[in-house]
């Protein structure tokens, strides 16, 4: 790799990592740019994750110390990351990453457009029923998205997004803070799989973690200061052109 492909990568990584806060979906772009400048795919899939380990860390410091996070909540789903996520990286090599890419953009059209004709506010009663309810369906598709989670994470985070909205009675802010909590997880132990099967490049890897938790770390204390409104029309305008662009990219 040359001097001008890695300024070119710590640049991207940097604003992808930023703004990614708020929209995930960070490795839709920055691997396959990684796999533009010629490195090997898993190489490139493993050395992503260990970078993003180190980005959720960063974005999830602001949202800690701000309280955001209900840890009652989060604990369970935690774990069944944890499992989910593992299996995901364990089966990395065996799954066609374009069949992926197109399952997951007709997915993130799908809850993107689940969030645009939910209505804008419910009560905390209505929010404690659906919990109730949804709770099984809250872990069944967090045990699902680990999974993918681990295999790749291009939009994994934005979709798990969405899923708590809907589906947990989440806030938006909560469900950004929480969502960046759980990636810690899921980062975690597929880059311990992939460390284990010898794929990180330690060497670009530190640089882009490093870069990656900068971007992050910033980029979440100006999460902490948005409104429900301003993160909502962010993160669903992101949403959507990731879709097209990834649905574009797997035809």
């Amino acid at each position: 790799m040359t001097s001008f492909e890695l300024v070119a990568l710590i640049l991207l990584f940097f604003i992808t990592s930023l703004v990614g806060v708020v929209t995930g979906s960070n490795s839709l772009i920055t691997v396959p740019v990684m796999f533009s400048f010629g490195i090997d795919p898993k190489v490139a899939v493993a050395t992503n994750m260990f970078g993003l380990t180190f980005m959720s860390i960063g974005a999830s410091i602001p949202f800690t110390r701000k309280q955001m996070i209900d840890y009652r909540k989060v604990f369970p789903l935690i774990l069944v990351t944890l499992i989910a996520s593992t299996l995901g990286a364990i089966i990395v090599i065996l799954i066609e990453p374009q069949s992926i890419k197109f399952i997951v953009s007709i997915a993130m059209i799908a809850v993107a457009s689940f969030i645009l004709i939910d209505s804008k506010s419910k009560t905390n009663h209505q929010k404690t029923v659906s919990s109730k309810k949804t709770g099984w369906i809250t872990i069944l598709l967090t045990f699902l998205l680990g999974i993918y989670g681990g295999v790749y994470s291009g939009g994994y985070v934005t979709i798990l997004t969405a899923v708590y909205v809907a589906f947990s009675g989440m806030s938006f802010s909560e469900s950004v803070a929480t969502t960046k909590l759980i990636n810690v997880f899921s980062s975690l132990v597929a880059t311990l799989v992939f460390i284990w099967q010898g794929l990180v490049d330690y060497k670009l890897g530190i640089i882009l973690a490093l870069t990656m938790f900068i971007g992050a770390y910033i980029g979440a204390l100006f999460a902490t200061k948005l409104n429900e409104s301003i993160l909502k029309r962010i993160f669903v305008a992101t949403v959507f052109i990731l879709a097209i662009k990834t649905f574009i990219d797997a035809l």
